[in-house]
């Protein structure tokens, strides 16, 4: 165990608290009951006087392992004390048979000396070779008090015999007694344990338990999420938190009879810088371990977004270089946590090599690459393969040569081949050789942009790249981004991680990997002119975060830096440059604005100017909220990005595919004609005849026909209401189209029974029939399967009948919805509302940003509705916590809102609406 200096423990004078308990014991005439209450009342106070002390003491001094070595104490003299009083007062025993001695053992992390504000006390009770009535009443009062505490403990009542034939049966036990440490009672039967745990257990079943840790940490790994720069990320449990360190602990412990320390250097496991990595990371992370369970008053172990901030705020990070305190706390964290991985690696590798793990990945690299090949690499190189991993041929190669620091990956790609951990640690050694005279090196620079680029994937090679410090140090830009946290439940990632990732979807679709989901990126990426300079965009895309000025702008700025030490021609610069400052563009026009109005793709196609930027932007946007993380991107996303490029294509082609407005209504008929095939004439003539050229023009054929064919449903029913619903799984929408009467604020009503149901509303298309009807389709995110989502869309569908025939009210159907609990209320968002009249020859567009909520869109249409103003369409979008709602809209007369007053009046309502809540 480290031996480390502890918090003050154990909080009380022991010898004063056993007279005292006594003394109450006494009070009652001896008998256990009767002064059992008193006695667990003290032991609460002593309890909760512990914990606050603990606080003050990790307050004042931030040393968070300290405060679980002095909670681990104290709770070593609290269970001496529960003991003698037990032994002492509840069960005496005045001359016990060899039968009725017994060991109480801290196994698990207690067992290591450790122990975290709210963890459990996991306890051995340790008896000769069976259960005595008097043994299994100590046990069991023991328990109970300390139950009664309201402290966790996991607890065994076992034989030596019993717990070595268990530990080979079950790894979770051996891994518990790895760090058996005995509290009280007899030596001689703790000492049996320990001799014969280690002859008959640990030196049998050493292969065994080191592939069984390695698994266990890879599904733990896998369960919690596999990056370990996840925004929330698991402190005990997560990918770089302290079960890491733990793992490494245990393997140590097991193989080498050594734990993290100094013997740890001596039998060359940790180098001494590895040593004081170890040991900063440990600090760290048990620090915010401590205070995460003070704060939280439990035992929680993830970093959510409500404790973030104050975790930030008591460990004293304030608000510096463009950074809040909680993201400048998170970026520790996560560089702490790829230290921890860098760590691990190098230790789970030398074991591999020590062949401990069973078959790595030796064989298969000696069967696939020759004697002749590796050989070859020998004499051309500096590097060579040792034991099935590249190495180094001596310490000096990159001190000879600091090139060598990104020959190293070119190597590892070309090969396919994992780093033998002593080319690791002397690349982590070396970092300070990546200087600017590196940085402008012509090779190397070839090198970076060769591997940035190589068509066999890039992301693996960027993040052992990023993981060891190598990326960051060679473009200085990037490293400032390196675990950099945006404090947000958009972004699932760090700032790094998520530009990595965005390459990694980038090579996917270009090998072809992502056809289906991507049908259209994967076809143009074939013509794209300017590949490294789309490689070069999508790593550097948000570069500039972080900082005060717009990222787009730093990022463009940087790259236009960039360009000419990476290789990249003036043009390719340029376009580099030009995709970054527009990164969002693409994204913002297909989500929020109008693709039926000619003046959206007209301002788009004056943004983008060529087909190239217009391929190479569709690409990188795709790329971008791919990467984001899971659910983020959805087909419907998909399909908005598609229709905007399939709209600005012909522009900027040079318009010889557009048509004229007759010739376009002409094509639109055939079309419909064709889906529509089974209709005569007469009925075909009488839908055209109801409907306005706009919606003939922006509507597409098969969605005409559903409409169609709703229309001609409603009629045979002589109804005037009705609607139809269609699921599509690629576009991951759930279509609920609605004939109904033209009344004022349909929208709203939609809106209001979609909150009532909980359903997202990802976009709407509102059309009106010359004869007075809306025809109207609704987008909903789907969130169930097939059957489930027609359900939930029908029964909406069936609402909003209701509330347009009045049987229902809005008001009654709202009161009823329950309103979930989101993490967004944890988020301050300033409400925002612009209204544009530039953006449409004949609309004006209001768009609102503010937090979200439940129902907020209800509250939007229906503040327009009562402004008397006409909704022609709308576009809602979420970005974690933050709404963005577009609104093409006119007033009473079908007119812009030009007056000054009346966009006021508007802007205020708003805002209003945006506020309460």
């Amino acid at each position: 165990m480290d031996q480390r200096i502890a918090h003050p423990a154990p909080y009380f004078d022991p010898a004063e608290l056993r007279r005292e308990l006594t003394q109450l014991h006494m009070a009652k005439d001896g008998e256990p009951g009767g002064a059992r209450p008193a006695v667990l009342a003290r032991l609460k106070a002593l309890l909760k006087l512990a914990r606050e002390t603990a606080r003050q003491q990790l307050d004042a001094d931030g040393d968070g392992r300290g405060c679980a070595a002095g909670l681990s104490r104290f709770a070593d003299e609290l269970l001496h004390l529960v003991f003698d009083y037990t032994v002492f007062h509840a069960y005496p025993s005045g001359n016990p048979s060899s039968a009725e001695h017994m060991a109480v053992v801290a196994t698990g992390g207690y067992g290591r000396g450790l122990l975290a504000p709210r963890s459990d006390i996991d306890l051995l009770f340790l008896i000769p070779y069976k259960q005595t009535p008097w043994g299994e009443s100590v046990v069991e009062h023991m328990l109970y008090l300390l139950w009664d505490m309201k402290l966790k403990v996991g607890h065994a009542v076992r034989t030596v015999e019993q717990c070595l034939r268990l530990a080979e049966e079950d790894m979770t036990i051996r891994t518990a007694l790895v760090d058996a440490r005995m509290i009280l009672g007899s030596e001689t039967l703790f000492g049996d344990l320990q001799r014969r745990f280690r002859d008959e257990v640990i030196r049998r079943t050493s292969r065994a338990f080191v592939a069984a840790k390695l698994a266990e940490r890879d599904e733990r790994h896998r369960r919690t999420g596999e990056s370990r720069y996840r925004v929330e990320p698991n402190i005990k449990d997560g990918k770089g938190g302290l079960r890491d360190l733990h793992t490494l602990h245990w393997l140590m412990k097991d193989l080498h009879e050594a734990t993290p320390g100094e013997r740890a250097v001596e039998k060359g496991i940790f180098s001494p810088a590895e040593l004081r990595a170890f040991r900063k990371c440990d600090d760290f992370l048990w620090t915010v371990r401590c205070q995460l369970h003070f704060i939280a008053g439990r035992a929680e172990e993830r970093l959510s977004f409500d404790l973030q901030p104050m975790l930030a705020e008591s460990l004293g990070y304030k608000e510096h270089g463009g950074l809040r305190g909680v993201e400048r706390f998170m970026r520790h964290y996560f560089l702490i946590a790829r230290e921890v991985g860098s760590l691990t690696r190098v230790v789970c590798a030398a074991l591999e090599l020590k062949q401990l793990k069973a078959e790595p990945l030796t064989q298969k690299v000696l069967a696939r690459l020759s004697w002749e090949e590796r050989a070859r690499l020998r004499r051309r190189t500096d590097f060579r393969i040792e034991n099935g991993r590249l190495n180094t041929v001596t310490g000096q190669v990159f001190r000879q040569n600091p090139t060598n620091l990104l020959r190293l990956f070119q190597i590892a790609e070309e090969y396919d081949i994992e780093f033998h951990p002593d080319a690791i640690r002397l690349v982590r050694q070396s970092l300070r050789l990546i200087d600017e005279r590196l940085r402008s090196d012509p090779e190397a620079n070839r090198i970076f942009v060769e591997l940035l680029t190589a068509r066999a994937g890039p992301e693996r090679t960027l993040r052992a790249m990023n993981e060891t410090g190598v990326l960051g140090r060679f473009l200085p830009a990037f490293g400032r981004v390196v675990a950099m946290m945006q404090y947000n439940m958009y972004h699932h990632f760090t700032v790094d991680e998520h530009s990595i990732r965005s390459v990694g979807v980038l090579s996917d679709i270009e090998v072809g990997r992502l056809v289906e989901e991507h049908p259209l990126a994967s076809q143009i990426i074939k013509d794209v002119q300017s590949r490294k300079a789309l490689y070069v965009a999508q790593l550097l895309h948000d570069i500039g975060k972080g900082r005060k000025e717009d990222h787009s702008i730093v990022g463009a700025r940087i790259a236009r830096g960039l360009g000419e030490r990476l290789g990249l021609t003036k043009a390719e610069t340029e376009t580099a440059a030009w995709l970054i400052e527009n990164h969002l563009v693409m994204s913002t026009f297909a989500q929020s604005r109008d693709l039926a109005d000619p003046r959206t793709i007209s301002d788009f196609a004056t943004i983008v100017q060529s087909p190239e930027r217009l391929r190479l932007l569709l690409i990188l946007t795709v790329c971008d909220i791919r990467a984001v993380g899971p659910g983020v991107w959805n087909g419907w996303k998909g399909q908005l990005l598609r229709n905007l490029y399939y709209e600005t294509e012909p522009i900027l082609a040079g318009g010889h595919s557009r048509q004229g407005h007759e010739e376009q209504l002409a094509a639109a008929e055939i079309a419909l004609r064709r889906v529509l095939a089974d209709w005569s004439e007469v009925e075909l003539q009488r839908f055209l005849a109801r409907q306005h050229s706009s919606y003939l023009l922006r509507t597409d054929p098969a969605r005409q026909a559903e409409h169609a064919r709703l229309i001609a449903r409603t009629e045979q029913r002589a109804r005037t209401f009705g609607f139809e619903v269609r699921t599509d799984a690629f576009t991951a929408v759930t279509e609920l189209s609605v004939l109904a009467p033209s009344v004022k604020g349909l929208l709203a009503l939609f809106a209001g029974a979609c909150a009532a149901a909980g359903a997202n509303i990802v976009g709407a298309h509102i059309s009106t029939t010359k004869d007075g009807f809306a025809l109207d389709t609704f987008l909903l995110q789907r969130e169930f399967d097939e059957d489930d989502e027609r359900r939930r869309a029908t029964r909406i569908g069936e609402t909003i009948g209701r509330l347009i025939d009045g049987s229902v009210t809005l008001e009654k159907l709202l009161s009823r919805r329950a309103r979930p609990r989101g993490g967004a209320a944890l988020f301050k968002l300033e409400a925002e509302v612009v209204l544009n009249n530039g953006l449409s020859d004949a609309l004006t567009v209001i768009e609102v940003a503010g937090l979200d909520r439940p129902g907020l869109l209800y509250e939007l249409t229906s503040a327009l509705s009562e402004l008397g103003l006409d909704i022609v369409s709308a576009h809602i979008t979420t970005y974690g916590e933050k709404a963005v709602d577009v609104f093409y809209v006119t007033d009473v007369e079908g007119r812009k809102l030009d007056d000054v007053g009346t966009q006021a009046a508007v802007r205020a309502r708003l805002e209003q609406v945006l506020r309460v809540g």
